[in-house]
């Protein structure tokens, strides 16, 4: 029993003195937090009316910042990925006395390309690179609330207009989820 006992106690002695020496090494790093985008609608103004899972789902470009901005009739919301000022997405709502036939003849661009079902008139239409600006695809349209609506998307240097022909039809899509939820935003 003896011998039992004195095996006990060593062995209670070993594992004191391992505890002392585990002391001695470092805890394991902590986890990396995990970081979650905000919404778009965090931004306020305009970008109330963007949500960054359906402009993913539609034009198949993730974006995780926004940002929003007012300037006299004018409310505009920018969207681009953290870090990267290319792509983006601009939405643009500007208050407009405008009737179908001036926003026809004034406001929409040269051979741009009539959009049904969108507004009292919408177009669609597309840029070549120019500069320090990739091609573009932008789509415009008149509201029944008296403003006029443009959702341009902008790549980075690099893409010809042919990128930005293929994502047309896509932007018009956006614009389509987007129309119902500018008739109800404030003026």
């Amino acid at each position: 029993m003896r011998a039992r006992t004195g095996m006990i106690g060593m062995g209670l002695f070993l594992l004191a003195g391992c505890g002392s020496d585990a002391a001695a090494v470092p805890p394991p790093p902590a986890p990396p937090p995990v970081v979650t985008a905000l919404p778009a609608s965090v931004a306020g103004g305009a970008c109330v009316l963007l949500d960054y899972a359906v402009i993913e789902e539609t034009t198949g470009t993730r974006f995780t910042v926004a940002a929003a901005m007012e300037h006299q009739k004018t409310r505009t919301c920018v969207v681009q990925d953290e870090g990267a000022s290319r792509p983006d997405l601009v939405l643009s709502l500007t208050a407009t006395g405008a009737d179908q036939g001036v926003f026809t003849s004034e406001m929409v661009p040269k051979g741009a390309t009539t959009v049904k079902e969108l507004g009292k008139g919408a177009y669609r239409s597309t840029t070549a690179p120019a500069g320090d600006d990739g091609a573009a695809a932008e789509v415009g349209w008149l509201t029944g609330e008296g403003r006029l609506v443009t959702l341009r998307y902008t790549f980075p240097v690099g893409p010809e207009r042919s990128a930005a022909d293929e994502l047309a039809p896509k932007l018009v899509e956006l614009a389509r989820q987007v129309a119902p939820r500018v008739a109800d935003f404030p003026k």
